[in-house]
């Protein structure tokens, strides 16, 4: 098998671009103590961001504002809070919530 040079690099690049936002933050900090306070209040960013990220496919999906009932994400979401509400299972949770997605496809 022939891989073109240009096509190597260009991998090899987006593989750099990729990881290094990720890995420099990881290499830097890890060199410091951070305060107590800190690591509390990062703990809440991934589910702040997964969050931001739902809200927007729920409530406008396409890019268009749907709050009507006709919107088969606000009941699914809502099957899938209660569950985790009640059983704090991340498994039934997921599943609630696709499974009332679907059914009301």
């Amino acid at each position: 098998m022939d891989i073109r040079p240009e096509f190597l690099g260009l991998v090899l690049a987006c593989a750099l671009v990729t990881a290094l936002p990720r890995v420099l933050p990881l290499v830097v900090l890890s060199r410091f103590q951070l305060p107590a306070w800190l690591l509390d209040w990062l703990r809440f960013v991934p589910i702040a961001i997964l969050g931001a990220l739902l809200a927007l496919e729920v409530l406008f999906p396409g890019g268009v504002r749907n709050f009507s009932p006709a919107n088969p994400a606000l009941p699914a979401v809502a099957a899938a809070l209660a569950v985790a509400a009640l059983t704090r299972s991340i498994l039934g949770t997921v599943l609630a919530g696709v499974a009332m997605y679907w059914l009301l496809l």
